[in-house]
């Protein structure tokens, strides 16, 4: 019986091919089987795909013109993947490829100075990154076994918050505020006043072009770029790469972590990375919960900022500080991310509107902000001088409150009242003026002293900055006593006293 033409050119086909291997095989060539499937589907981000049966969950997808997506939803027939390049021409009928490997970054001390997008290609016209390698996005958190506690200080710089509300290094803490009041600025601040051994990262997570250049600018102009990686998921990027944007940054980060060194995340913002995951969420018909994120939206940064934490000395000591910044409406607290993102942190600095537009700067709400593990970081000279300001501040705003009415006040109140003023005006600061530890301790310790109530307010600026000199004349061992962690007080301090009173004297002069 003769063969069917068809069967006939498929057995020919067969024939070739297996030609082929042998040929390959006798050549010593080496062979790679790959899955390849079909794009059956193309939405804003989001494609589907059809024939990749042995895809894994956030495998890299290969797609025609060097494209590449995150697989995040594996159904049964098709594959729904998040586009990591906007701007990819992808249609109906392309040919996609399983990689079979997760996405990565790279990580070393070549990426420090440099900006990149998310999966390491540069943005900055530098040329190529001199990394050491490439690690994957995601990684497990530290073990619990594996940690330290917080003992450590991570000095920002802004006397309101090293004072009141303590940052330790390998804490995660929060900063919280509506639009246009400044919480890129403390961050930024922070950057700028860690020394060179600390390693930085910056990562900016749907911001504006213009927006991220004006903190590369800073940076550069304040000599920290050279240590800090900037990782930029733009707002006109994929809501693919904008989500996967804080996990390639601390990918960056643990690597310095991992080798020993002070590392320091900033996460600009996740609210908007919350929002680039509900619009994949929602474009793989995800159902939807409360303000229509899907109901994993605590998970992805519960595990995000789980990786942040401070070592055992016996896995290198290293530490891993996160700040991640968060937007309110209204100064409301109460809406879904913010809640989610106070719960998994350890502490938040609230950004209060009303003090921002009054021009009461950094605008930090010392009564709502709060820092749960950095008092056990803080120098002793700290506690030793700022243990009521937090009751004293909270105190002077009641009474300020109350006086507002025109109520008559006794002499006590309005000693209190003036002593209240100096206080708001010693904890106000300009923007990137950073302060030393010693010229913070002299200025907040003449504050609670009283030695600032006689200087009339007018002059309080010129005052504060009589002292910060001459706490900065003080011999190497005076300054190194006032940092030591087993002076609390004593004759450091009495001799820093002793030092701001002099400095005072031409300020409670008459006129």
């Amino acid at each position: 019986m003769p063969t069917p033409p068809e069967e006939a050119g498929v057995q020919a086909a067969l024939a070739r091919a297996f030609a082929a291997l042998r040929m390959a095989r006798e050549e010593g060539a080496e062979l790679v089987a790959s899955e390849r499937g079909r794009v059956t589907a193309v939405t804003s981000g989001i494609v589907r795909v059809a024939g990749l049966p042995g895809v894994g969950a956030e495998e890299l997808v290969a797609f025609p013109h060097g494209a590449f997506g995150l697989a995040l939803d594996l159904g049964r027939d098709e594959v729904g993947v998040a586009l990591l390049d906007a701007r990819a021409p992808i249609a109906a009928g392309d040919e996609a490829t399983r990689t079979g490997r997760v996405a990565d970054v790279p990580v070393g001390d070549g990426v420090l100075g440099r900006v990149i997008d998310p999966l390491g290609r540069p943005l900055d016209g530098g040329g190529p990154l001199a990394a050491l390698r490439r690690w994957p996005i995601e990684r497990p958190a530290p073990a619990i076994l594996d940690r330290a506690p917080v003992i450590e200080p991570l000095q920002t710089g802004i006397k309101v918050i090293d004072a009141l509300i303590p940052i330790g290094r390998g804490q995660r803490e929060l900063i919280l505020g509506d639009r246009q009041t400044g919480k890129t600025a403390i961050a930024l601040a922070t950057i700028l006043n860690q020394p060179d051994d600390v390693a930085c990262v910056y990562c900016a997570i749907g911001q504006r072009g213009a927006a991220v250049a004006r903190v590369v600018a800073v940076l550069r102009e304040h000599g920290a770029l050279e240590r800090t990686a900037v990782v930029v998921a733009a707002d006109e990027d994929a809501p693919g790469l904008r989500f996967v944007a804080p996990y390639a940054a601390t990918a960056i980060a643990e690597f310095f972590m991992e080798a020993g060194r002070p590392a320091l995340i900033v996460y600009d913002d996740l609210t908007r990375h919350a929002r680039a995951y509900r619009e994949l969420a929602l474009l793989l018909r995800r159902p939807p919960g409360r303000e229509a994120y899907p109901g994993d939206v605590f998970h992805i940064h519960a595990r995000l900022l789980e990786r942040a934490t401070r070592l055992r000395p016996e896995r290198g000591g290293g530490s891993l500080t996160a700040l991640p910044i968060a937007e309110t409406e209204a100064g409301n607290l109460a809406t879904y991310v913010p809640t989610n993102l106070i719960s998994i942190t350890d502490g938040q600095i609230v950004l209060a509107t009303a003090q921002f537009q009054l021009g009461q700067l950094p605008a930090v709400d010392v009564g709502l902000s709060v820092s749960r593990v950095g008092g056990q970081a803080q120098l002793p000279a700290y506690h030793a001088i700022t243990g009521d300001l937090k009751l004293a501040h909270a105190q002077f705003e009641e009474l300020e409150l109350f006086a507002r009415f025109g109520t008559r006040v006794d002499d006590e109140t309005r000693r209190r009242l003036a002593h209240g003023r100096r206080l708001r005006q010693v904890l106000a600061q300009a923007e990137r003026a950073t302060m030393p530890v010693v010229e913070q301790i002299a200025v907040l310790d003449a504050l609670v002293a009283g030695l600032f109530d006689d200087v009339p307010e007018a002059r309080m600026e010129a005052a504060e900055l009589q002292v910060r000199l001459a706490a900065a004349a003080l011999p190497p061992a005076a300054r190194q006593a006032l940092l030591d962690a087993s002076i609390a007080s004593g004759d450091a301090l009495r001799g820093l006293r002793a030092a701001a009173d002099a400095a005072l004297i031409p300020f409670r002069a008459p006129g």
